[in-house]
């Protein structure tokens, strides 16, 4: 079925970053865009991306990042939020559900990670 068949759009990529293999798909869905980033082949850690409402000021949005399946560390609210909220502001700030699970979270490894979503863009 191609994604012009399908409600649900959908696409996928695997690139190397620092010699480990990383998989993206990216799926939009009416209410939220889900991302799965990985480089085990499993979802891992299960994080919520909302756009913060109380935000007046448009040109710097907040966003709140909440864990709902695994580990509940620092690093994996920063990365979330480097990884996914250019997609929110792309996708007029809708949620994003990120499943993260990273070998190398290295700030250039998470850069390269970030080129390998948009071009995965459903949005």
């Amino acid at each position: 079925m191609s994604s012009t068949d399908s409600i649900i759009k959908s696409k996928q990529a695997e690139k190397e970053v620092n010699g480990i293999s990383t998989q993206v798909v990216c799926t939009q869905f009416s209410n939220y865009i889900f991302i799965v980033l990985t480089q085990y082949g499993k979802i891992g850690t299960l994080i919520s991306i909302t756009p913060d409402s109380r935000s007046n000021d448009i040109n710097t949005p907040t966003f709140s990042t909440k864990v709902l399946l695994g580990k509940d560390e620092p690093l994996t609210h920063v990365c979330a939020k480097n990884l996914a909220m250019f997609v929110s502001q792309e996708a007029g700030n809708r949620p994003i559900l990120l499943g993260l699970s990273l070998k190398d979270a290295s700030i250039d490894a998470i850069k390269e990670m970030k080129e390998i979503i948009k071009s995965c863009k459903v949005w």
